[in-house]
């Protein structure tokens, strides 16, 4: 059986190539959606970055399952119910990232169909594109406030079990509720607040580089003598 000091050090390189996957999605690949011009005209000239934004979401989704199986020795030992819990959601942020994929993908075929018209139907392509981008921004919040549970519960077994600096789970916690009170703003007919976001990330990569260096303590069995 490998060391908690092991898992924690692998768990903490599991959470930074996920956020590395996540920022490149977010403020890279997925640029050609978000354009002035907007996805019907930008989308179908960059079939490959988009094709490749898909891929590193599908990893991205794949990591919660991989940091969750990988702390399950770990986190079990102090509350399998928790490990439990982790582990159902990492398996639904993974399911809403498919999700996810698939209106990134229905967003493209509509743009090359579009392009391939020589004179498109401009009020059918806007009002089938308005549809298409208005399922990928639901699913996309969505996905996003379960991902941000998926790390909230990830933080509080952290913090519950002193399993890392409190004053480091604790920034967490704080961060990530910070984040999903920014995310949640357009289920109330806001936009995404992005100064409630940076926390997070900036607490992310602490506790990844945190966890590389230091992984967790190795502890007798809290659940031996009980």
């Amino acid at each position: 059986m490998r060391s908690a000091k092991r898992i924690g050090q692998t768990i903490g390189i599991l959470i930074f190539v996920q956020l590395v996957c996540g920022l490149l999605v977010s403020f890279v690949f997925l640029s050609p959606l978000t354009e002035r011009l907007g996805f019907l005209e930008n989308a179908a000239g960059s079939s490959l970055q988009l094709s490749m934004a898909v891929v590193l979401w599908f990893v991205a989704g794949a990591l919660s399952i991989a940091i969750a199986v990988t702390a399950w020795p770990i986190f079990s030992r102090y509350s399998s119910a928790m490990a439990l819990w982790f582990l159902s959601l990492a398996v639904a942020s993974f399911s809403l990232f498919a999700v996810e994929n698939a209106t990134v993908m229905s967003m493209l075929s509509l743009s090359q169909a579009y392009a391939a018209e020589a004179t498109p139907d401009q009020a059918l392509f806007k009002a089938m594109g308005t549809v298409v981008r208005s399922a990928y921004v639901w699913v996309g919040n969505t996905s996003a406030l379960v991902a941000e549970a998926l790390i909230l519960l990830h933080y509080w077994i952290l913090y519950r079990f002193a399993l890392v600096p409190r004053a480091l789970s604790a920034f967490g916690l704080v961060a990530v509720l910070m984040k999903i009170i920014g995310i949640a703003m357009p289920f109330f007919g806001y936009g995404v607040v992005m100064l409630m976001v940076l926390p997070m990330v900036l607490g992310y990569v602490a506790l990844a580089l945190w966890l590389m260096a230091k992984g967790f303590e190795d502890r007798p069995d809290p659940l031996a003598n009980q």
